[in-house]
């Protein structure tokens, strides 16, 4: 297992916050992520519009995963709704 970093942005309103971050965390069950950490970071003003929305609010996560799961990890990152942005980098040593 390698150790990774994944940045997401959410929607910054409540409820849509809340369904983003139980999304999040149920991609990362789903594809074997362990050891995993969660930092909030807040919510804050985006540099550009991301799906016509100005405000944004990040999550930090530090995951164990293995290497043949990010692929699909990400496939799944880009086709949910909940999440407006993501990184996913892995740490180094």
């Amino acid at each position: 297992m390698r150790q990774y970093e994944l940045v997401t942005i959410l929607p910054s309103e409540e409820p849509e916050f809340l369904k983003g971050k139980e999304s999040v965390a149920a991609e990362l069950a789903q594809f074997g992520a362990t050891d995993v950490k969660e930092e909030d970071m807040g919510d804050r003003p985006l540099m550009y519009p991301i799906k016509k929305r100005q405000r944004g609010h990040y999550v930090l996560y530090r995951i164990s995963l293995e290497p043949q799961s990010v692929a699909p990890m990400e496939k799944a990152f880009k086709i949910n709704p909940n999440i407006l942005k993501y990184l996913l980098v892995k740490q180094e040593a």
